[in-house]
């Protein structure tokens, strides 16, 4: 068994579900895909991109980003939990998988999460650009705060397994500090929608040993106090620099991968 790793297929994109179609059919029949968020803002077009890789793997694991939760751009009179919890059971029903995976001496552990500012606070060039400020809706009486503590309380009680090599993953990033050093100063005013210290301290609990995430469409592999990070975000089709656009195997005959392939 081997795992791979993506995330931010953003399949609007017609050139993004070609390469989804495209993958093959045969090669990854034994396999596992850790697929970390934001597949679509459309739930026709996350069923469609669920059953083509339910077809691929014999697993996938999925945990929603932001553009799967949004609502206001799709025309939907729902909330994004609403949403959330929609796309949770659409992606279940086309064989997908939200709940932790265990085989042998492996645990692959999903984390749920959104923002809190715990990477900075929002600038007034942030709230006029973030789309997820206009696209998602939360009840009136919660903020990003609210939202992330609601996201990662639904990780608890998080277990660490026993005896078992152990990888997390989530859409939004566990810390800041995984960013690469070269990300050019003007573009640190998205660093505070990226994600919140709270997932970090709950793969830490659970004994990670690799962390998967998606959401800046930045790849990256790094490793910080014992525990390495993995971005192997798909990403935008303009997005040639930042993201590798490819599967990643992060995993294979028992072990995790100490290079790319």
């Amino acid at each position: 068994m081997r795992i791979f790793a993506t995330s931010d297929l953003h399949v609007d994109y017609r050139v993004n579900a070609q390469w989804v179609s495209e993958i093959s059919e045969a090669d990854f029949q034994e396999d596992v895909l850790i697929l970390a968020g934001d597949i679509s803002n459309t739930v026709a077009q996350m069923e469609i991109c669920f059953n083509a890789l339910a077809r691929r793997f014999k697993s996938v694991l999925y945990v929603p980003g932001n553009h799967d939760l949004w609502v206001s751009r799709e025309g939907e009179d729902k909330s994004s939990f609403e949403k959330f919890h929609d796309v949770s059971a659409l992606a279940r029903n086309s064989g997908a998988s939200l709940e932790p995976f265990y085989q042998d001496r492996l645990a692959i552990m999903p984390l749920l999460g959104w923002y809190d500012y715990s990477f900075g606070e929002p600038g007034a060039k942030l709230k006029m650009a973030w789309a997820d400020y206009r696209a998602c809706r939360w009840p009136d009486d919660m903020d990003d705060h609210a939202v992330t503590q609601s996201f990662t309380q639904m990780n608890e009680p998080v277990v660490r397994p026993s005896g078992r090599t152990v990888i997390s993953f989530s859409h939004f990033l566990p810390r800041i500090d995984v960013m690469p050093h070269q990300i050019s100063a003007k573009h640190h005013f998205i660093y505070p929608v990226l994600g919140t210290d709270l997932l970090d301290e709950q793969l830490r609990r659970a004994g990670s040993t690799l962390h998967i995430y998606g959401h800046s469409h930045v790849n990256q592999r790094i490793t910080l106090d014992g525990v390495t990070y993995i971005n192997n975000a798909y990403g935008y089709p303009k997005e040639t620099r930042i993201s590798a656009k490819r599967l990643l195997c992060i995993y294979q005959d028992g072990k995790i991968l100490d290079h790319t392939s």
